[in-house]
C-alpha cells in the first residue's frame, strides 16, 4: 500500500494510469489516499463503499470515510453525512441531524446542499415547513444550474406555493430542469407538452425518462399515465416511459 509519502510523489500521469486500472484497482488506490488523509479521496472512497464500486457496498463503512472527510471541512462529504442521516443509509433516519448538515454545506456555497436542505425546508422534515425560506435556496441552487432545484421552482409555480401561481412559468423550469437532465424535470416536461398538445415531442421525452429515472419513479409515472385525461398517455405514454414499443 502506497505511504502518503509516495501518494504525494506521484506524478498527474501516475496518478491517471492508478486510476485507468480495474474498479478493484481504482478502489485500492483511492482507499489509500483516503487513509494518508486526503479528504478528497475520504469523500470519494465513502461514495465508492456507499454504490459498491470496486468493493462491497458497505453503507456504515461509508458513513464513517465522510464524517472523516467532513472532521476536514469537505463541503461534499458534510452533504454526504446528511444524506446517510436523510435517508437511514449506515445509520438510523435523522431528519434534523441531516437538515444541520445540508444548512453547513448550502451556506458554503454547494448546490446540492442548498438543494437538499430546501427540500427539507419545504417538506417540513427536520425543522418547522418554509416554504418561502425553501425558494430562496433553491433559487440559489438554479442559479448555479443545479436541475432539481430549478423543477422544484416549477413545482412552486404550478402549486401556487408562496408565488402566484403560474403555469407558463412552471412551464419554463421544467423544461430548463429536463434539459439539465433531471429525470422528474423531464416528466413535468413531457406533461406540460402534452398539455398543450405536443404529443409526439411529449413521448421523446417520457423515453428518456423511462431510460434514466429509478424504477420506482418509473413505476409512478406510468400509473399517472395510465390515469390520464389524454389518450395518447394512457397507451403510448406508458409504453414510451416503460420502454416498449410505441
Amino acid at each position: 500500500m502506497l505511504t502518503g509519502e509516495q501518494l504525494a510523489a506521484l506524478s498527474p500521469e501516475e496518478i491517471a494510469a492508478h486510476l485507468a486500472g480495474s474498479p478493484e484497482e481504482r478502489a485500492a488506490f483511492v482507499r489509500a489516499a483516503a487513509e494518508a488523509g486526503i479528504a478528497d479521496a475520504q469523500a470519494v472512497y465513502g461514495q465508492m463503499l456507499l454504490d459498491g464500486a470496486g468493493v462491497a457496498a458497505d453503507a456504515p463503512a461509508a458513513l464513517e470515510w465522510f464524517v472523516r472527510a467532513a472532521a476536514q471541512h469537505h463541503v461534499m462529504a458534510i452533504n454526504m453525512v446528511g444524506r446517510c442521516y436523510d435517508l437511514g443509509w449506515g445509520t438510523t433516519p435523522d431528519k434534523t441531524r441531516a437538515a444541520a448538515c445540508y444548512r453547513i454545506a448550502a451556506e458554503r456555497g454547494l448546490d446540492w446542499g442548498m438543494y437538499n436542505y430546501a427540500t427539507l425546508l419545504a417538506l417540513g422534515q427536520g425543522m418547522a415547513e418554509d416554504k418561502a425560506a425553501a425558494l430562496g435556496w433553491f433559487r440559489k441552487a438554479a442559479a448555479l444550474g443545479n436541475a432539481k432545484a430549478i423543477n422544484f421552482i416549477g413545482s412552486f409555480h404550478e402549486d401556487g406555493w408562496v408565488v402566484e401561481r403560474d403555469m407558463a412559468a412552471a412551464a419554463l423550469c421544467y423544461a430548463r430542469a429536463a434539459q439539465g437532465g433531471d429525470f422528474r424535470g423531464a416528466f413535468n416536461h413531457a406533461r406540460m407538452l402534452g398539455a398543450a398538445g405536443k404529443i409526439e415531442d411529449a413521448l421523446g421525452w417520457l423515453r428518456r425518462v423511462g431510460a434514466s429515472a429509478t424504477p420506482a419513479f418509473v413505476d409512478k409515472a406510468a400509473a399517472w399515465l395510465a390515469a390520464s385525461d389524454i389518450a395518447a398517455f394512457r397507451a403510448r405514454g406508458v409504453q414510451a416511459i416503460r420502454g416498449a414499443s410505441c
